[in-house]
């Protein structure tokens, strides 16, 4: 990754070290608020929430992929330009807000909910051009056996 990638993400690491981090049950409660809010299947949101960050909001990837739902910089300006207001990704309510946000647009625009989520992994445009490739499948399998399982 570019060398300012890298040295944003380590930033954040550092600031969400030193930021309380909520409990699974605080999550829990975060994705079905937000997830119904924005009437989206709040399993589904907690099957990729898991599959992304076991729930950590403290998780910063060498992407720069933040928090909860692993949102990228420039999604969480996506996402914020369809909430209406600027979302803070170190933030866990934001960050959960800013991936259901990101989910609603995919489940809008992709040819079903297997091509959605695949679109949260790789990209919808990526899945649309390439297909999807083997991480990105077992990335949907494993998506949709968790949501099976959440409650």
């Amino acid at each position: 990754y570019p060398a300012a990638v890298a040295h944003s993400a380590a930033h954040n690491r550092a600031v969400l070290a030193k930021a309380p981090a909520p409990s699974r049950e605080q999550v829990r409660a975060m994705i079905v608020t937000a997830a119904h809010a924005q009437g989206v299947d709040p399993r589904l949101v907690m099957a990729i929430a898991w599959q992304e960050s076991g729930w950590n909001h403290r998780a910063v990837s060498p992407a720069n992929a933040i928090g909860i739902m692993q949102v990228i910089p420039s999604s969480g300006q996506w996402a914020s330009s369809m909430v209406g207001r600027k979302l803070n990704l170190l933030d866990p309510r934001d960050n959960v807000t800013a991936g259901v946000a990101i989910i609603r647009s995919l489940l809008r625009s992709a040819d079903g909910t297997e091509q959605a989520i695949a679109g949260y992994y790789q990209g919808l445009a990526g899945v649309r051009q390439n297909g999807l490739y083997a991480d990105t499948r077992r990335y949907v399998a494993n998506v949709l056996a968790i949501r099976a399982r959440m409650r």
